[in-house]
């Protein structure tokens, strides 16, 4: 996970390297694009200033006095540093703000050559390129200028910003990408404890995004395993319960059928087949209860129609089926097995008066199998679908191992279905398996 952390920061940084990188040399193309166009714009009105100045001043035999006064009108007037020399390169004259300027380090200067071999220096900052006539150049210094820094060393204040911006924000994405990682690894350690043992364990779920829908689904898979776990386990328990009072009563039955006359024999071995039908119905019934609990839906989805189907599983117990035809989409061997169970559940414990209807309503199919049994308290409606729930005094005297209607409520709820016990009008009971339409 660290590893996961790392990457992701690296990949973080990395585009902000390149972000920074490229905005760092697009703006400093558009800056040098900026200054070069400022310096071809005042370049060319040094050039011009330069024209109207040599015009302007007395010529080179005239008295130092007389230049000096005429180039020191001219700097106020164009509100520019100037000075002059003589075609020796001796300094003639220099106005007042071009020595301030020159004290201040302000030592850029532009050289305009006069066609009388004087020499006009305007200092200004900045300068790069001679004026588009070729008349003026960038020449050296005048002697005593300060030293003037290189060109490059003029954008280290742009990189020195560049490098604090990309550290602060290098530094304030590494606690988004922590964050992110640490609930992956509290999702790792909800799995990892998951998988121990700890069946009951659910992630926090926080926020709404990727991550937050992993823990989501890894809780609603954690939920399903552990129901189905813990179901499991009880339908294990459960069974081995129900599975010894058949044990016993075959060991028993073998046990006394070397002493026995030949009618007791006779009574042993009927004995002993019915234990062994009971122990096949159980481990039967075990098994399809084990498969549905793993199912959360049929696979199969074929059209069966459920007052035929009705009607040759009521023939089995002597119950005719009535009503209208409904045809319902699921597996036709299951629902055959519900209402199989019901059937079986109303002969075993309702007696011979059985009754079947099918009919329509609201979508959904509706199968009434009503019996003139006892009857089932209001209280125990629910459990009596419970895996291996049997109601009191009943399993001595009808027999069965309390899985029927639990595999009927299974099955319904597999297909989209449900199923209820009520009252039934004269005494009994009447189960209702509701299906969906096909």
């Amino acid at each position: 996970m660290r590893t996961l952390t790392l990457r992701i920061y690296l990949t973080v940084v990395a585009v902000l390297l390149l972000f920074a990188s490229g905005s760092a040399w697009l703006f400093q193309r558009h800056m040098e694009d900026e200054r070069i166009r400022a310096d071809n714009v005042l370049s060319e009105r040094m050039a011009a200033w330069g024209d109207l100045i040599q015009r302007s001043l007395p010529g080179a035999e005239s008295p130092h006095e007389d230049q000096a006064q005429a180039l020191r009108e001219w700097s106020q007037r164009l509100r520019l540093p100037l000075a002059l020399d003589d075609p020796n390169g001796d300094r003639i004259s220099a106005s007042d703000s071009f020595v301030l300027r020159q004290g201040e380090g302000q030592t850029r200067s532009f050289q305009i050559h006069l066609e009388d071999g004087r020499t006009l220096w305007v200092l200004r900052p900045g300068l790069r390129r001679p004026p588009p006539d070729g008349r003026g150049e960038f020449g050296p210094l005048p002697p005593n200028l300060p030293f003037v820094p290189p060109s490059w060393q003029r954008g280290v204040g742009t990189i020195v910003v560049l490098v604090l911006l990309f550290i602060a924000v290098a530094a304030g994405a590494w606690p988004v990408v922590r964050r992110l990682t640490r609930r992956l690894q509290a999702l790792k350690r909800g799995v990892e404890q998951f998988g121990a043992g700890e069946l009951h364990h659910r992630v926090e779920v926080s926020g709404r995004d990727e991550v937050a829908a992993v823990a989501a689904s890894f809780n609603l898979a954690a939920e399903r395993i552990e129901a189905l776990v813990r179901s499991h386990q009880s339908l294990l328990a459960n069974a081995s319960h129900e599975l010894r009072s058949p044990l016993a009563r075959l060991r028993m039955a073998v046990s006394m059928m070397e002493d026995a006359t030949p009618e007791q024999r006779h009574r042993l071995r009927r004995e002993i087949d019915t234990n062994v039908g009971e122990l096949d119905a159980l481990v039967e019934e075990v098994l399809l209860a084990s498969r549905l609990d793993a199912l959360q839906h049929v696979d199969h989805h074929e059209p069966v129609e459920l007052l035929a189907l009705a009607a040759e599983e009521g023939s089995r117990v002597g119950a005719d089926a009535d009503g209208s035809t409904a045809t319902v989409k699921g597996d036709e061997r299951l629902i055959r097995r519900a209402l199989r169970n019901l059937l079986e559940n109303a002969r075993r414990y309702g007696g011979g008066d059985i009754t079947i209807e099918v009919r329509n309503g609201s979508g959904r199919a509706l199968v009434q199998v009503c019996d003139r049994g006892p009857g089932v308290p209001e209280t125990l409606r629910e459990r009596i679908f419970e895996p291996f729930y049997r109601l009191p005094g009943h399993a001595e005297q009808a027999g069965g191992v309390g899985l029927g209607l639990s595999l009927v409520k299974q099955i319904a709820e597999r297909h989209g279905g449900s199923v209820r016990c009520e009252s039934r009008d004269g005494g009994g009971s009447c189960f209702e398996l509701s299906l969906p339409l096909a």
